[in-house]
C-alpha cells in the first residue's frame, strides 16, 4: 500500500507511513491504504543533478532575455558597475520580471522551462496536486534561505529522502518526475 502524502510503499498492516509518519487512510474493516492511483504512485522525486541542470537552463534563458534589454538601456558599462541596482529598468528587468515569470510558470505549468525539459514538476507535498499561488510565492522568496548559507539549502536535496530543498520544505512542495 502507498502513502497518499509521500508515495512510499508501506506494509499492508501499517497505520502510519514509515517514511513520513502520515496516518494512512482506513478504507474498510482493519485495512489501511493510501491512494494507490494517487498523485505519487507513478512518480519519483527529482534529485539534485536533474534540478541543478534545470536551474542552469532556466538561468541561461533568463540571461538571454534580460541582458540584451540591460545592454540596450545602460550599455556595456552596466557590467562594470558596482551598484546592485543601476536604475528602475534594471530593477524591473533583473529582479521583478524574472520573479513574476518564474512564479507564473509554477502556477500554470507547475514547472519552469528547465524543469519541463526533464519532465519534472512542482507539486504540493501533501496532496500531489498543483501548488497554490501562496506556495509558489513562498517557494520563490524562500530561495533566499536556500542560497544564503553557502547554498546549503540546495545541497540538502542530495541528502533528503524526498529530495526537498529548504525552499521546498518552507513552501510545502516537492519536485517529482515520471517513474
Amino acid at each position: 500500500m502507498y502513502c497518499h502524502a509521500c508515495g512510499i510503499e508501506n506494509l499492508s498492516q501499517a497505520k502510519y507511513c514509515h517514511a513520513c509518519g502520515t496516518r494512512l487512510i482506513k478504507v474498510s474493516g482493519n485495512a489501511y491504504t493510501g491512494q494507490v492511483r494517487g498523485a505519487f504512485s507513478r512518480t519519483r522525486y527529482a534529485g539534485f543533478w536533474v534540478r541543478t541542470w534545470a536551474t542552469l537552463i532556466d538561468s541561461i534563458l533568463i540571461l538571454l532575455i534580460t541582458y540584451p534589454i540591460l545592454i540596450s538601456v545602460y550599455g556595456i558599462e552596466y557590467f562594470l558597475s558596482q551598484e546592485l541596482v543601476k536604475g528602475p529598468i534594471d530593477l524591473l528587468t533583473s529582479w521583478v520580471l524574472p520573479a513574476i515569470a518564474v512564479i507564473v510558470f509554477w502556477m500554470y505549468k507547475s514547472a519552469t522551462p528547465g524543469k519541463m525539459i526533464f519532465s519534472a514538476r512542482i507539486v504540493d507535498a501533501k496532496t500531489g496536486g498543483k501548488p497554490s499561488t501562496t506556495q509558489c510565492v513562498i517557494r520563490y522568496f524562500a530561495y533566499i534561505v536556500s542560497i544564503l548559507p553557502l547554498l546549503l539549502g540546495f545541497i540538502w536535496i542530495a541528502f533528503d529522502k524526498r529530495k526537498q530543498a529548504w525552499h521546498d520544505k518552507l513552501a510545502g512542495t516537492v519536485v517529482v518526475r515520471p517513474a
